[in-house]
């Protein structure tokens, strides 16, 4: 079924305009997510983080790591103080390393340049690092009922349906002009807060991808794409990530009750985590083992997926009676490899073998 001409989707524009926010506050308030821990504050700290730990993570998974996190840096100016190490080592797990290296370096500017108070509009928050244009808002909304548009994943999926938005997102000018209506869209009054947990509560509940539930949506008989009866068409976006696939092999070696551990460098894949010495074929490993007295075993296959390549990790592991006088790296005991972080794959591997 071809997409509608995206003039014609933008002349009902008006009549969505006057109704969408209304409906969609309303339903929030009746319908919507309430019981999440970061929707029990107003402090932008809090706020901020929950923001950051659910960008490309399940709400699920973030609901144990969020308590954790606060209970270990309870405020901006704490988490500003800790080393890079233990912010890593509390994000283990979580995925997407940049988010924690950006965490705390946005932390140590609230700190140095804000008095350790984060700036109340979006304009200013997104001169922080690693916040961008919809986190800005969210925080400025949320916190300071700043009316501001968000356009994270789930929002353009439901903004392009309602308005049957069929202009490719992966051109520039057509996501500008999105956010241009998200911004006509919004709520006068005091109602921000309710909107922008909306937005987001439909687009995780209700509008979703595949198979959305259509006659729960409060905004069912505003859809334009559901009138068309193809919302899954929504969003438009032709480019496409392109997947590799990357082989190489870990070797694991053990003395006793330490393993050699190197850290990764400061960019790339698992920046700054601690990680097994890493090797692009099992000749080139075996080729820096040679003086080692052990034997090789391998262990079994890791198979990790990230977001532009498969990653296929074959652990090689040696027991040595003494440590060689290697360089680069550092024996750590396995009690202490709670306080590193680590690449989850990796700090499974460990917990099951050591």
């Amino acid at each position: 079924m071809p997409l509608p001409d995206t003039d014609s989707s933008v002349l009902e524009f008006e009549t969505t305009r006057a109704e969408f926010a209304t409906r969609l506050v309303a339903w929030q308030r009746q319908h919507g997510r309430h019981r999440l821990p970061w929707q029990q504050t107003r402090d932008p700290y809090r706020v901020w983080l929950s923001e950051i730990m659910l960008q490309q993570t399940q709400v699920s998974t973030v609901l144990g790591y969020y308590d954790r996190f606060l209970q270990r840096f309870p405020d901006v100016v704490a988490l500003a103080n800790a080393s890079l190490d233990d912010v890593l080592a509390a994000w283990s797990g979580l995925g997407y390393y940049s988010r924690a290296r950006n965490l705390h370096r946005c932390a140590q500017v609230v700190r140095d340049q804000h008095g350790g108070r984060f700036p109340q509009r979006a304009v200013e928050l997104v001169e922080l690092p690693g916040i961008g244009r919809s986190t800005a808002a969210a925080i400025a909304a949320f916190c300071f009922d700043e009316r501001a548009a968000i356009l994270d994943g789930n929002v353009k999926r439901v903004l392009t349906r309602v308005l049957a938005y069929g202009a490719d997102l992966a051109v520039p000018r057509h996501e500008r002009e999105l956010w241009s209506m998200a911004e006509q869209l919004l709520p006068d009054g005091d109602d921000m807060g309710p909107y922008t947990q909306g937005l987001m509560d439909l687009g995780a509940t209700v509008c979703l991808a595949r198979s959305p539930s259509c006659l729960l949506c409060p905004a069912h008989a505003l859809c334009q794409a559901r009138a068309q009866g193809q919302p899954e068409v929504y969003p438009v976006k032709t480019r496409k990530l392109k997947r590799s696939r990357r082989e190489n092999w870990w070797l694991w070696l053990q003395h006793e009750d330490s393993v050699w551990l190197t850290q990764r460098p400061a960019t790339g894949v698992w920046a700054g985590l601690y990680s097994l010495p890493e090797y692009p074929s099992l000749a080139a490993l075996h080729e820096a083992t040679a003086a080692l007295e052990g034997a090789a075993t391998p262990r079994p296959t890791i198979e990790h997926t990230l977001t532009h390549f498969d990653w296929v990790l074959h652990p090689v592991q040696i027991r040595v009676a003494q440590r060689p006088g290697w360089e680069g790296g550092q024996w750590v005991p396995y009690a202490r490899l709670p306080d590193l972080g680590l690449p989850a794959p990796l700090r499974k591997l460990l917990a099951a073998g050591c």
